[in-house]
């Protein structure tokens, strides 16, 4: 098989106008628009509304090409795209090869009797995809998320490109992947998948492949093939090279059935934090006679990666399974990098995925209500050891399960699980997004049959796919689910949770410690991003959270009210509008600590915390602990820490445990701590633990130092203290975790909300010393922030609590240049 792509010389217009503008291939309507001044920043201010009328219209693009004389010598010529989106005809020198629907898939045409060798018009008419779901609706009403476009489900593109309530509604459109043209010969590989054994004498890798037969269009299973009954001399060689000692290789070459390689001494793929994530390239080489005529080549590990789940004393456990080790899932779930497709990039996407192994993530959940992510996400996931949790395309909405609809999912799932299945990072398959728990609940009010069809397609069709195409991997039907069938889908004892009370139902954050969830794949609370990203969508007369430019990008009804409302539990008033965006992210890092730290104090009740949400699509104020400029916000620093495998956090007692009504009638609050250490890594830890009550001032009240040895993948509870003489508005408790004389983990507690507490100035300073920075601090100090003018600064850590006295602090990335510092003291 001979393979060019095809990404030159292309041109596009909006269908209803002459105006012809260049194109890029990959890329997008919006982009091509955007490069061209066609249209303005849709993201600023409320440019989408423009944007989103830009969509009523169709657009056709052209491309002009010359056939490579390899390609045309070969028996069979065919025209393949990675991914068009959405509703599209494709003519080849106008010749019409077909219509596609659906984004997530791939689309071949064989153009054998249609190309030629010079001058191929390539044309492909984009057709709106919100008319199309407007003519939809208006045939019959299908429910789903009321944040995103009525009729969205009706089409198979990314249902957020349609809005949601952290994104724009902004469908755009165009040739999103690659294009091939692809010249074939006797016979192709048609898939190839890897299975893996473990057993005590190494690894085997068995092999399954299929072959495309070219002059009769049949499939042929290779290990069903029989030498004596074909006139072709088809074999297939077999190579494996550990990569990272290139001289160990394994060949086998294969004219019949393919038998088991044994990889002895296999070096093992491990998460990030648990192992080195060693990886393995198989090729596999089709020959027909000695001529090489297709290969498949791609880089696996050699683990077993599953779910565990056994019933215990508390119901089910929920747990991922890696080498036959059980480990506490740590991160945070993914959504589509950009709503203007063109602008993402590999490098793009391994810069957000370097920065989650920084913040100690060993999960990514690939949120359902997006695309699936592009090769270069996972070859990257791979290298960091980030398990991923994939949902298949489907999210929060119904769907009717015509005959047509079932095999255009059909399709889309085979692509992807053949795209995908070789890659050690993949996890788990989960059917959906919450659309067990919300079908179950008549949300969207279900139909009798759409409640049927909900049952065939992910408990039926999806998994009967997977039998054949993905053995191997773990299959979970819907995220929250317990197992399916509706059976109490987010029963907080068993499988995975999405919990919202805290944010969505208003709870305050200490309702956290009133559940044991098994695995939550779903928990977060919302911020503001920085000033600086506010910038890039605002006027100045703009800046105030209730400005109608800042709620069009607020994408959550009431929600700047909704972080106003936890403001008042947690803060003093803030005085201006920089304050207010550094007090919500405190807020945000403050709720998810306090709830993550308990689920891993409960280790092996609760083995999962998958924070909502990573990453931003557009500037806004959103769930996500990085925002669309790529600036840290208080909550990814915050879990830098609380993911860190070694951990010691504080179960304290105070008024937030009991009665937080400054007006309530008077009682003893009762003060005490409790502090646990968990140690989520592959070896025993030896650590001292430290804690002091101390003073607003810094000074040590009380003190206590003691020597653990902390079990691996186990959490620790030391003994409560009960603290009853601590000033309740003055006094405060700061813990360290110390091994070998360093620090590795470490923070404070108070006895009342900060707003009540009695700061004091710490006189804060920064200054620079070399790569690194020093912080000074006369007095206590919360969550000190550090900035530079251009606030681009990634540090070593930031928005931490000091003691005082000083604190050195890396420069990672940026130039120390204008620093400011603040803490808590100076919300006021």
């Amino acid at each position: 098989m001979i393979k060019r792509e095809i990404d030159k010389t292309f041109v596009m217009r909006i269908a209803s106008e002459e105006q012809w503008y260049p194109a890029t291939v990959p890329g997008s309507v919006y982009g091509d628009l955007l490069a061209n001044g066609v249209m303005e920043d849709p993201y600023w201010r409320d440019n989408e509304l423009k944007a989103l009328e830009v969509m009523k219209e169709d657009f056709e693009y052209v491309g002009v090409f010359d056939g490579d004389e390899a390609v045309l010598n070969q028996e069979k010529i065919y025209l393949h795209f990675n991914g068009l989106d959405t509703l599209a005809d494709v003519y080849l020198n106008n010749t019409i090869l077909g219509s596609v629907n659906n984004m997530h898939r791939e689309w071949e045409f064989d153009v054998t009797d249609v190309i030629r060798q010079n001058g191929n018009e390539l044309r492909i008419i984009f057709h709106s995809p919100t008319r199309y779901i407007e003519e939809e609706y208006k045939k019959e009403k299908i429910g789903g998320s009321e944040d995103a476009m009525r009729g969205f489900s009706r089409l198979r593109k990314a249902h957020c490109m349609f809005g949601w309530d952290w994104g724009p509604r902004l469908p755009d459109a165009g040739i999103w992947r690659e294009i091939y043209l692809i010249g074939v010969t006797g016979a192709r590989l048609n898939s190839v998948s890897v299975t893996q054994r473990h057993e005590q004498e190494g690894v085997y890798l068995g092999f399954k492949v299929f072959l495309d037969q070219i002059r009769d269009n049949s499939l042929i299973d290779w290990e069903k093939y029989d030498m004596e009954l074909k006139e072709e001399g088809y074999a297939l060689r077999i190579t494996v090279t550990d990569l990272t000692d290139e001289s160990s290789r394994t060949v086998r070459i294969f004219r019949g059935k393919t038998e088991e390689i044994l990889i002895e001494n296999p070096k093992l793929w491990w998460p990030n934090g648990y192992g080195e994530q060693n990886l393995y390239s198989v090729l596999v080489q089709l020959f027909n006679g000695d001529e090489e005529i297709d290969s498949w080549e791609k880089r696996i590990g050699l683990r077993t990666l599953t779910v565990r789940r056994s019933k215990d004393k508390f119901g089910e456990s929920f747990a991922h399974e890696v080498n036959g080790i059980t480990f506490f899932a740590m991160g945070a779930d993914y959504i589509p990098e950009d709503c203007i497709l063109s602008r993402c990039s590999e490098t793009r996407t391994r810069d957000l995925l370097n920065q989650c192994k920084e913040a100690n993530f060993n999960v990514i959940r690939v949120w359902g209500g997006g695309h699936y992510p592009y090769d270069s996400f996972w070859d990257i996931c791979d290298e960091l050891g980030l398990v991923v949790w994939q949902d298949f395309m489907f999210a929060c909405a119904n769907y009717d399960l015509t005959e047509e609809f079932e095999e255009n999912v059909r399709r889309e799932v085979i692509d992807n699980i053949r795209r995908i299945r070789h890659h050690p990072s993949l996890g788990l398959w989960c059917g959906n997004n919450e659309m067990e728990m919300f079908t179950d609940a008549g949300i969207w009010e279900s139909t009798p049959r759409q409640k049927a069809d909900y049952i065939k397609l992910y408990e039926y069709i999806i998994p009967k796919i997977l039998k054949e195409e993905d053995p191997q991997t773990f299959y979970w039907p819907a995220s929250p689910s317990s197992g399916g069938s509706f059976d109490n889908p987010n029963d907080e004892n068993r499988g995975d949770v999405h919990y919202w009370d805290v944010w969505h139902g208003n709870k305050p954050i200490t309702e956290y410690r009133k559940f044991y969830f098994r695995y939550v794949s779903e928990f977060g609370f919302q911020s503001f991003p920085s000033l600086k990203t506010v910038e890039t969508f605002t006027e100045e007369e703009d800046r105030n959270i209730f400005s109608y430019v800042m709620e069009k990008h607020q994408r959550n009804s009431t929600a700047n009210g909704k972080i106003m409302n936890y403001m008042e539990q947690t803060f003093l008033y803030p005085g201006d509008f920089d304050t207010l965006l550094y007090a919500s992210q405190l807020l945000q890092a403050e709720a998810i600590r306090y709830g993550v730290e308990h689920f891993r104090r409960n280790r092996g009740r609760c083995m999962g915390a998958i924070v909502w949400q990573l990453n931003d699509c557009w500037p806004v104020a959103s769930w996500s602990s990085i925002d669309y400029c790529g600036r840290w916000k208080a909550l990814h620093y915050y879990e830098k820490r609380f993911f860190a495998p070694l951990l010691l956090s504080c179960e304290e007692e105070g008024i937030l445990t009991q009665d937080p009504n400054p007006n309530a009638q008077p009682y003893e609050v009762m003060k005490s701590i409790r502090l646990c250490a968990s140690n989520e890594s592959r070896k025993d830890e030896r650590v001292t633990a430290v804690w002091e009550l101390r003073k607003n001032t810094g000074e040590v009240v009380k003190h206590s130092q003691e020597e653990y040895m902390l079990p691996k993948l186990s959490s620790l509870w030391f003994e409560k203290v009960s603290l009853q003489e601590a000033s309740l508005y003055e006094d405060y408790v700061s813990f360290s975790l110390e091994q070998d004389g360093k620090i590795v983990s470490s923070g404070t507690v108070l006895f009342c909300p900060p707003k009540h507490y009695r700061f004091i100035d710490p006189e804060l300073t920064v200054r620079s010393e070399g790569d690194s920075l020093v912080v000074t601090a006369k007095a206590y100090a919360r969550s000190v922030e550090i900035r530079n003018k251009k606030d681009d600064l990634l540090l070593s850590d930031n928005y931490f609590d000091m003691n005082p006295g000083e604190r050195r602090i890396r420069i990672l990335k940026g130039l120390p240049e204008e620093l400011t510092v603040r803490s808590v003291y100076n919300i006021r």
